[in-house]
């Protein structure tokens, strides 16, 4: 393996990490959204503010991991993808800095009216933000993005795959939200609400397969690098996938919420692993192996460095950061 599959596979590892932390976290502001008026949502809402409170923010460093290690390691797909998927991105950008700042501003709004438009930007903002996030994913996996960054600024990321890359990253990220959400209000000892929660992770979860099935269909069409690799090396992490969120579905039947949390993690990671080990060696499909696209050598090196001396210092507070959180005292109504 060389310098720059290294390069590529630890940064692939982060957006792995965003697709399933940064993913329960933007799926919780959907589950808002869909939670009715002030009055019928406000006991969801408050599951939802103890349950991504002290990690909202904290998510977001695998955005930045991912960003950094393209911009460093790999600078011509960096202004490629910047370039021609310019569209997309401010509108990610925009939704974070919104989501983020009416997720804060709600709980110290001086009125009702207040806190429900803040809340609603928040909702609206959590939808919108993975929406374009799989959008871009979609035109890369399409081919849609020449490597040197002359793509339509349009067309380059409306393509099938990128409309239905949005929209299986919205249900996803429901999903993965709902099996999370229902855990924590079992651990708080919220047994109906974790019932009313984990109805809609089945429903949602039997939704977002039902797409993914369309996706397939769109990815065998409009995607023809991709679907080869998925129907190779890729194909032991679909199957996996698939696999993983029908054990998801049975355990939530069954109201086992702690052990669906884990499937449907599971079931997220492979499917999104499988994305990556099919499209390889490609970075940007169809116009830039991860070879050509490496920057120095000494540069890619510098890069392992840090990431290991990351991995020693910011990766054990981070995993600290979730321990403490699923601890029983932070998950109890009256905290």
């Amino acid at each position: 393996m060389s310098l720059a599959d290294v390069a590529a596979a630890l940064m692939f590892l982060g957006v792995v990490a965003y697709a399933i932390l940064g993913g329960a976290d933007f799926g919780s502001g959907v589950w808002d959204l869909l939670a009715g008026g002030p009055r019928e949502g406000a006991h969801l809402r408050s599951q939802i503010d103890r349950s991504i409170g002290p990690v909202w923010e904290a998510n977001h460093v695998w955005l930045i991991y991912v960003l950094v290690f393209l911009w460093t390691a790999f600078p011509t797909a960096f202004g490629a993808i910047m370039t021609t998927l310019f569209i997309p991105w401010l509108l990610v950008g925009l939704g974070i800095v919104l989501r983020g700042g009416a997720f804060a501003f709600r709980k110290f709004s001086g009125s009702v009216r207040e806190a429900q438009l803040h809340g609603a930007v928040f909702a609206a903002s959590s939808v919108v933000t993975p929406f374009f996030l799989g959008m871009i994913a979609g035109a890369v996996a399409s081919g849609r993005v020449p490597a040197d960054g002359s793509g339509d600024v349009w067309d380059s990321w409306t393509g099938p795959t990128s409309w239905v890359g949005g929209a299986l990253a919205v249900l996803t990220v429901a999903f993965l939200a709902a099996t999370f959400l229902a855990a924590d209000a079992e651990r708080g000892g919220d047994h109906a609400l974790a019932g009313e929660i984990g109805t809609k992770a089945f429903w949602s979860g039997l939704v977002t397969g039902a797409v993914a099935l369309v996706a397939a269909l769109a990815i065998e069409l409009d995607a023809e690098t991709l679907a080869d690799g998925l129907h190779t090396r890729g194909l032991v992490f679909v199957i996996g996938s698939a696999v993983a969120g029908l054990a998801t579905l049975v355990l939530l039947r069954q109201r086992r919420w702690a052990i669906a949390r884990l499937t449907a993690v599971g079931a997220v990671g492979a499917i999104v692993v499988g994305w990556g080990v099919a499209q390889y060696d490609w970075l940007l499909v169809d116009e830039l192996t991860i070879a050509d696209a490496a920057g120095a050598r000494a540069t890619l090196i510098g890069l392992i460095i840090v990431f290991a001396v990351a991995a020693v210092t910011a990766v054990p507070a981070l995993i600290w950061l979730f321990v403490l959180v699923n601890q029983d005292e932070w998950s109890t109504t009256d905290h």
